[in-house]
């Protein structure tokens, strides 16, 4: 594997997939990859759009919860306390899932999340959260801030990037269609 393809896969960006494959039954055309990472890309971070993050139990059992997520820099980012279930069963199989419903299109995204401990990336993303209202600091290798979500657990929170490994995608609004992308 190439260096280049190394640092994509171990930073999750997902500019470029693998394999497209057309879900729909109904003769609309696969849906582009480009149309669901713009619509993250603007509408994540938004406090209407809610996004859930699907983890598995230790004991096999899954879990679904609300998280605050942004798209950043062509990356799925989210945070939790490190006490939370989602990060306790994160540390356990970093596999998840998060769900979104965005403008026209609902979205799965299939991965793994790794907890994010460079500086320089915490403190561009906390940036971010602040432009999308929410009042992250870095502090160390986690976020602080005055409030979080009722289930967040108490400061600090870990921030956490995942990895896509696979992405499908329902068009919620006119001509329709139905896709899943495969990452490399």
């Amino acid at each position: 594997m190439s260096k280049t393809r190394a640092l994509v896969r171990r930073m999750g960006m997902t500019n470029s997939t693998t394999k497209t494959r057309n879900l729909d039954q109904y003769g609309n055309p696969a849906l582009p990859w480009t149309q669901a990472r713009d619509l993250l890309a603007t509408e994540s971070g938004a406090a209407d759009v809610p996004f859930f993050l699907n983890t598995v139990r230790p004991d096999g059992r899954p879990h679904s919860v609300g998280i605050g997520a942004v798209w950043f820099e062509d990356t799925l980012y989210f945070v939790s306390g490190p006490g939370t279930r989602k990060s306790r069963n994160l540390a356990e199989n970093p596999a998840c899932t998060v769900s979104v419903r965005l403008t026209g299109l609902d979205l799965v995204l299939e991965g793994d999340a790794h907890r994010v401990t460079d500086e320089s990336t915490l403190d561009r993303l906390a940036a971010r959260y602040r432009e999308a209202g929410w009042p992250a600091e870095r502090e160390g290798q986690a976020f602080t801030a005055p409030f979080t979500a009722p289930s967040g657990g108490p400061a600090p929170w870990y921030v956490y990037r995942i990895t896509l490994r696979a992405a499908h995608a329902v068009a919620t609004a006119g001509p329709g269609g139905a896709t899943r992308w495969t990452f490399g």
